[in-house]
C-alpha cells in the first residue's frame, strides 16, 4: 500500500536542499534591506515556513530561491510598513516611516544589485570584532545555511553553546554598530584575512576532525570550498585564490583517505588512481591565477598559496616516489619564515625526511623533530600536538627502531581525541609489539 505521506516527505527534503542552496542569497538581500542580522534571519525563516505550507500543495515552484526572495521581500514590507519593529529600528535602517519615498527606498534596496549581497554577509559574519570561535559558528549558520544542531554535532559541542554563542555575536555585531557593506581598499584587506581564516578552518576540521568517531566530515569540506569559490569570485585577491586551489588539491584525495572499513589511509600509501582528477585540475588551475595576480603586485605567494603550491606538487606525482620533495622542502622554508609555526616546522621535518635520502633524512628529521620538542619557546606549543609523537614515530619505525616507536605511537595515540585515529595509533604500535 503506498504511503500518503511520501510526496509531503520528498517535498520536504526537497525545500530542505533549495534552502541549502538559496538561504546566503536571500539573508544577504534582506541584510540589505533591514541591516540587522537578526531580523533578516527572522524574515528568511518565514519565507521557508510558507514555503514549508505550500509547496507541498502548490509544488514546487519553477524558481524557488526567486520564491523565498519574493515572500521574504513582502514579508519585510509588510512588517516595515506596519511599523512591527520599534521607531529606533526604523531610525537604526535609515529610512523615514512618515516619508513619502518610504516604500521607494525599500524597493530599491530590495530590487538593487545582489551581486555583493553573499560576499557582504560572509564579510559581515566573519567581522574582526568577534572571536574565532563565534565567526565560525556565525558563518555556517547565516552563510552555510546549517542548523545550530548541524554545527553542534560538527565541532561535538553541546548545542546549547553553539546557540549561545550565535547570539552573542549577533548582539556584539549590533553593538559595535558593524556597517553592511562590503569595505573597500585596506579594510576590505584586513577582513579578508579574518574570512579566510574562519573558511580554513571550518575545511580543517572536515578534513582531519579534532575529536569523535569520524576521522574526516566531508559536509564541513563541502561548506568550506563552496564559500571560498564564492569569495574568489568576488575578489581579485591571490591569497582567496591560494586558499581555494589548497581545499580543491586536498579534496581530490577524500576517495582515496579512508580504507574499506573507514580506517585513515596516509599519503604516501593512498591509491592515487582514485585521486578526483576534476578537483586536481581545478586546484593547479587556482593556485595559476593566484600566483598570476601575486606576481602581478611582485608580492611573495602568501600561506595558503604556499600550502597549496605543496598540494600541487602532490597532485602532479603519479606515484608517490616520483614526488619532488625537494620543492617541497624549499615551499616549506618559505612558510616556515612567514608563519613562524611549529606544526609547519614538523610538516618540514617530514619533507626532509623524503627529500634526503633514507637513512640521512630520516636520522636528519628526527633530530629535527627532537630539536622542536626540547626548544623551550616551541616545545610547550608542541606538547599537547598528537602529531609530534606520530611524527617521530613514522621515523623511528622506518629506521628500524621498533621499540621506541610503539612508545612513541602509545603517546600520540593517548594524546589525540579522534577514535579513528587513535585505533589506527594504537594497532601501529602492537604492530611494532609483535
Amino acid at each position: 500500500m503506498d504511503d500518503p505521506t511520501e510526496p509531503t516527505r520528498q517535498t520536504h527534503t526537497a525545500i530542505t536542499a533549495v534552502w541549502r542552496v538559496e538561504s546566503a542569497r536571500l539573508l544577504g538581500a534582506l541584510v540589505r534591506l533591514v541591516r540587522d542580522v537578526e531580523l533578516a534571519e527572522d524574515l528568511a525563516q518565514d519565507a521557508l515556513m510558507a514555503a514549508l505550507q505550500r509547496w507541498p500543495e502548490q509544488g514546487i515552484p519553477d524558481r524557488p530561491g526567486a520564491w523565498l526572495l519574493a515572500t521574504a521581500k513582502n514579508r519585510a514590507l509588510d512588517r516595515l510598513r506596519h511599523l512591527r519593529m520599534a521607531e529606533a529600528k526604523l531610525t537604526s535602517i535609515a529610512i523615514d516611516p512618515s516619508g513619502d519615498s518610504f516604500e521607494d527606498e525599500l524597493h530599491e534596496r530590495l530590487d538593487g544589485d545582489v551581486g555583493d549581497d553573499v560576499l557582504r554577509l560572509i564579510l559581515v559574519a566573519c567581522h574582526p570584532v568577534l572571536g574565532a570561535e563565534a565567526r565560525v559558528a556565525l558563518t555556517l549558520r547565516l552563510v552555510a545555511g546549517l542548523t545550530t544542531e548541524e554545527i553542534a554535532r560538527a565541532f561535538l559541542v553541546p548545542e546549547p553553546t553553539i546557540a549561545q554563542r550565535i547570539v552573542r555575536a549577533k548582539k556584539t555585531l549590533g553593538a559595535a554598530q558593524v556597517p553592511f557593506e562590503v569595505p573597500r581598499g585596506d579594510a576590505l584587506t584586513e577582513r579578508l584575512s579574518s574570512v579566510l581564516e574562519v573558511i580554513y578552518l571550518i575545511f580543517n576540521e572536515g578534513y582531519s576532525a579534532t575529536a569523535g568517531a569520524e576521522w574526516m566530515r566531508t559536509e564541513l569540506c563541502e561548506e568550506a570550498m563552496r564559500l571560498g569559490r564564492v569569495l574568489a569570485q568576488r575578489v581579485e585577491d591571490a591569497e582567496a585564490h591560494g586558499l581555494v586551489a589548497l581545499m580543491e588539491l586536498q579534496a581530490s584525495r577524500f576517495r582515496a583517505r579512508r580504507g574499506p572499513r573507514g580506517e585513515p589511509v596516509l599519503l604516501m600509501d593512498q591509491d592515487r588512481s582514485r585521486w578526483d582528477a576534476m578537483l586536481i585540475r581545478r586546484g593547479l588551475a587556482a593556485l595559476e591565477r593566484a600566483e598570476r595576480l601575486a606576481a602581478s603586485c611582485s608580492k611573495a605567494l602568501g600561506p595558503y598559496a604556499l600550502q597549496a603550491a605543496i598540494a600541487a606538487c602532490h597532485a602532479r606525482a603519479r606515484r608517490a616516489e616520483t614526488t619532488d620533495w625537494v620543492r617541497i622542502v624549499v615551499l616549506y622554508d618559505a612558510l616556515v619564515e612567514i608563519t613562524g609555526s611549529p606544526v609547519v616546522e614538523l610538516n618540514r621535518a617530514v619533507a626532509v625526511s623524503m627529500a634526503v635520502g633514507p637513512e640521512l633524512g630520516l636520522e636528519a628529521a628526527l633530530a629535527l623533530v627532537d630539536e622542536l620538542a626540547n626548544d623551550p619557546l616551541v616545545g610547550p606549543a608542541l606538547r599537547g600536538y598528537h602529531l609530534l609523537p606520530s611524527v617521530r614515530a613514522d621515523f623511528l619505525r622506518r629506521l628500524g627502531r621498533r621499540d621506541e616507536a610503539a612508545t612513541a605511537y602509545r603517546a600520540a595515540a593517548h594524546l589525540t581525541q579522534n577514535e579513528t585515529e587513535r585505533a589506527m595509533l594504537l594497532a601501529r604500535a602492537d604492530e611494532m609489539r609483535s
